[in-house]
C-alpha cells in the first residue's frame, strides 16, 4: 500500500480524498492550518472523522511556512505522492485580501514542490480552479481554452501555482497532474458556497441572498465523483491539466427551486447587486478526464442535493449554526 501527503486535509475535498484513500488501505499524512477562512466548526467535524483511523497521521501546520513543510518526513523512504489540496479559495474574498491567497496558493505550492524535489517524490497532484478560464470561455470549457486572463487574485494565484508545477516537472521530472475543479458540492461542503448556503437558509427559513438576477449558471459535481477523479489523477501522466466536474449545469434561480423541493420548504429570495468578480457561466468539458483517467461523473444533481439535505437534517443541531454570511 502507498503513503500519501494530503494537504488541506480538513477541507471539503481533501477530507473526502483522505477517507477514500484510507478505505483502500493506504496511509495518509494530513496537514492543515485550520484557518478561519470559513467557520472552523465544519473543518473540525471533517477532521474528527479522520482522527484515530488506522493509517492516518495529522500535523497542524501552514504550507506557506517553509521550515514546517521541510520538516515533514514519511515513514519510510519517501511519500508516493503529494496531493496538494490546501488553498485559500474564494472569488470575492481574494479581492479583499489577495496577500493571504498568494502566501498559501503560490508560496505553499513552492514549498511542497521543494519537498517533493528533495525527497524524490515521484508524483504531485494539485487542485486548481475553473475560475482560471476568465470571462469569455466557450461552453463547455476545454483545458485548451485561454487561462491567462483570470478575473480575480484567487484565479491568478492558481495560475501561478500551475506554472510553478510545470517548471518543477521540466527541471526535476516530477510527474504532475493539475486538476481544475469546477463547482463541487455535497455533505459537509464549504459553507461559503451557494448550495450549502441555500440548503441552510431554506431549511431555517432565512432569506436566500442571490447576487444579481440569478440567471448566472454553474456546473455542479458531487464530492464523491470529484474525490474519485482526484485519486485517478495519481497515475503517471507526465504533466497534464485536467478538468474535473461541472458536468451538470443549472441557473442559480433554478437551483433554489430544486433546494426548495428537496428541503420541503419555500425560499424567501432576496436579490442583491451582481458581483463583478463572478463568472456568468461555468460548464466543464470533461472529455479529457474520460480519455486519460477513465473518469465519468456518476451522481446526478437531484440525487446529490438530496443526500446533502439528508446530511444537513441529521447534523442540523450544529450545522444550522454554521456561519454562512
Amino acid at each position: 500500500m502507498s503513503q500519501y501527503l494530503v494537504t488541506g486535509v480538513a477541507g471539503f475535498i481533501a477530507a473526502r480524498v483522505a477517507e477514500v484513500l484510507l478505505d483502500a488501505g493506504h496511509s495518509v499524512v494530513g496537514v492543515d492550518n485550520l484557518n478561519d477562512a470559513y467557520d472552523v466548526r465544519i473543518k473540525h467535524w471533517r477532521l474528527n472523522r479522520l482522527t484515530g483511523r488506522a493509517g492516518f497521521t495529522f500535523h497542524k501546520l501552514d504550507i506557506s511556512n517553509r521550515n514546517a513543510v521541510a520538516g515533514l518526513t514519511p515513514e519510510g523512504s519517501t511519500f508516493d505522492a503529494v496531493i496538494n489540496l490546501a488553498a485559500r479559495a474564494g472569488v470575492r474574498q481574494s479581492v479583499k485580501d489577495p496577500w493571504v491567497f498568494y502566501e498559501s496558493n503560490v508560496m505553499g505550492t513552492l514549498n511542497l514542490l521543494e519537498l517533493a524535489r528533495r525527497q524524490g517524490v515521484p508524483k504531485f497532484v494539485i487542485a486548481s480552479t475553473s475560475s482560471i478560464y476568465g470571462a469569455n470561455a466557450p461552453l463547455p470549457t476545454p483545458e485548451t481554452c485561454d487561462s491567462n486572463h483570470p478575473l480575480q487574485p484567487y484565479a491568478a494565484s492558481k495560475k501561478a501555482a500551475e506554472v510553478l508545477c510545470y517548471t518543477y516537472h521540466m527541471l526535476y521530472q516530477i510527474d504532475v497532474s493539475v486538476v481544475r475543479y469546477f463547482t463541487v458540492y455535497g455533505p459537509a461542503g464549504r459553507p461559503d458556497l451557494a448550495i450549502f448556503r441555500f440548503v441552510q437558509w431554506v431549511s431555517e427559513g432565512r432569506p436566500v441572498k442571490i447576487n444579481g438576477d440569478g440567471e448566472q449558471s454553474r456546473g455542479f459535481t458531487y464530492i464523491d465523483d470529484i474525490a474519485r477523479g482526484t485519486i485517478l489523477a495519481l497515475q503517471p501522466l507526465g504533466y497534464e491539466i485536467i478538468n474535473l466536474g461541472g458536468h451538470e449545469t443549472i441557473t442559480i434561480n433554478n437551483l433554489v427551486v430544486l433546494v426548495e423541493e428537496l428541503a420541503g420548504r419555500k425560499a424567501q429570495v432576496v436579490h442583491g447587486p451582481a458581483n463583478p468578480a463572478d463568472m456568468l457561466a461555468n460548464w466543464a468539458n470533461v472529455e479529457k478526464a474520460r480519455q486519460l483517467l477513465g473518469w465519468q461523473p456518476q451522481v446526478g444533481l437531484r440525487e446529490g442535493i438530496g443526500t446533502l439535505v439528508a446530511w444537513y437534517n441529521q447534523a442540523r443541531a450544529w450545522a444550522s449554526q454554521i456561519n454562512t454570511d
